[in-house]
């Protein structure tokens, strides 16, 4: 066999000598998989394991509950309702203790776009309302101290000195305080920072450790967020949201957060989607339609099918919600849940020892071209050099066949032990093709 152009046969090819090629069907991205360079491990233990301290319980990082003064006002938290979940919005300062928050809802401190980019760019004026918002919480002590030691942190950041804050004076910087009520990039931030009960620095608190229930509360509360940035942000065309997981995936802590940033433009990676959209309108169930034919099925469930992904750069899943809307609000409760326990099952195959990255995936609001909502979690767990850089042949540690087979193994055992939610795992799954309905 002599394989010249491997896109010749279709995106994955595997060589006589057992190198895998890939090439994504939606983006192009070439990948090898190379012998001797495919059998790392996954999540390999620490090198030193350190005793959790104690005495910093609830204070270990900046998102932790007892530091919140150290993070942005929060726009919302979600907190247990009984059995369910309920979401309060525009906490006061003086209530942030008042209710435990599993779910908070913040500012990033430094934002990607700020709004001052917004504002020059765009001539955006913020809502009557976060200027009501702002007025109100800088009014009492408790929020007019929070408000400037967050500005103060931010602005030393940018450049302003001691002295030339003291010079302006708080009044003229309060000014400003409209800006951390009106942002577009957001963070999710999740309670725990270590499973509870944890002993060691290692049991970190991570997707795959809440239940499905609080995974499930978890993405409705991404969905919502998601939701209210594309409505106050009118020139927003994409709102991108993602997770990194652990520092070598570029999280800033080892505490669970979602991002979600509103950006003016789709990007260049959604750009060359519609187009691939535009030339195949079914490329999505062409893409799990291979994965079916493969052998890289993962899981299903009613709502949401989870695939081996082909084609990235790192070993990586796919989720797939299978219904006919495109915007993830767009699906009905049932539907964000389906997503959520394969996500949430997914993460807890992989574990909390594997830095990763969470990317969701929708069809801009904008655009025409029909794109299902899907999230993708690669494992990072090799790094870019010098060779892809050249070639832009990317050296993936793992063929996405050695990634479904270590997921399914994986995920029998979650399920067996209750860790997950139902689902069908590996050979389970239905073999039927052409389920994704987003297209019509």
């Amino acid at each position: 066999m002599h394989v010249d152009d491997p896109s010749r046969d279709g995106p994955l090819v595997e060589l006589p000598d057992g190198t895998v090629k890939q090439r994504s069907p939606l983006t192009g991205t070439v990948v090898w998989t190379v012998p001797g360079r495919a059998h790392r491990p996954l999540g390999a233990p620490p090198a030193e394991r350190r005793p959790v301290d104690a005495a910093r319980a609830g204070a270990h990082c900046a998102f932790c509950p007892d530091r919140m003064r150290e993070t942005p006002p929060e726009r919302a938290r979600v907190v247990r309702d009984g059995d369910g979940w309920r979401t309060l919005r525009g906490v006061a300062e003086r209530d942030l203790e008042a209710t435990v928050a599993e779910f908070r809802r913040i500012p990033n401190l430094f934002e990607i776009l700020s709004v001052d980019y917004w504002r020059a760019n765009h001539g955006y004026e913020p809502a009557p309302a976060d200027r009501e918002r702002a007025a109100a919480y800088v009014a009492e002590p408790g929020g007019r101290a929070h408000v400037l030691a967050i500005l103060r942190r931010r602005l030393a950041a940018q450049g302003v000195s001691d002295a030339a804050w003291a010079a302006a004076g708080e009044d003229a910087w309060l000014a400003r305080a409209v800006d951390l009520f009106t942002g577009t990039h957001d963070v999710l931030v999740a309670r725990r920072h270590f499973v509870d009960g944890a002993a060691y620095d290692d049991e970190l608190a991570g997707s795959g450790t809440l239940t499905p229930d609080e995974h499930g509360a978890y993405v409705a509360f991404a969905v919502e967020a998601m939701r209210d940035l594309y409505a106050a942000q009118p020139h927003a065309r994409y709102v991108a949201a993602f997770q990194n997981w652990l520092r070598p995936a570029g999280a800033s802590f080892d505490h669970l957060h979602k991002q979600l940033v509103a950006i003016d433009e789709h990007g260049p990676r959604n750009d060359r989607v519609l187009a691939r959209v535009r030339e195949e309108r079914q490329v999505f169930n062409a893409v799990v339609d291979h994965a079916v034919g493969a052998g890289l099925l993962v899981a299903e469930n009613e709502h949401a099918v989870a695939v081996a992904g082909v084609g990235h750069r790192y070993p990586s899943l796919e989720v797939y919600a299978t219904g006919a809307a495109h915007l993830p609000w767009e699906h009905d409760v049932a539907a964000v849940r389906g997503v959520s326990d394969l996500l949430h099952a997914l993460h807890a195959a992989t574990g909390v020892t594997v830095p990763s990255n969470e990317e969701w995936h929708h069809r801009p609001p904008r655009a025409d071209e029909p794109v299902p909502w899907h999230v993708v979690l690669k494992w990072r767990v090799s790094t870019l050099a010098g060779f892809e850089g050249s070639t832009k042949i990317n050296v993936n540690t793992m063929a996405p066949g050695t990634v479904r087979d270590l997921a399914v193994d994986r995920l029998r055992a979650l399920r067996d032990a209750g860790a997950v939610a139902p689902m069908r795992v590996g050979e389970e799954c239905s073999r039927a093709l052409g389920r994704l309905r987003y297209a019509g």
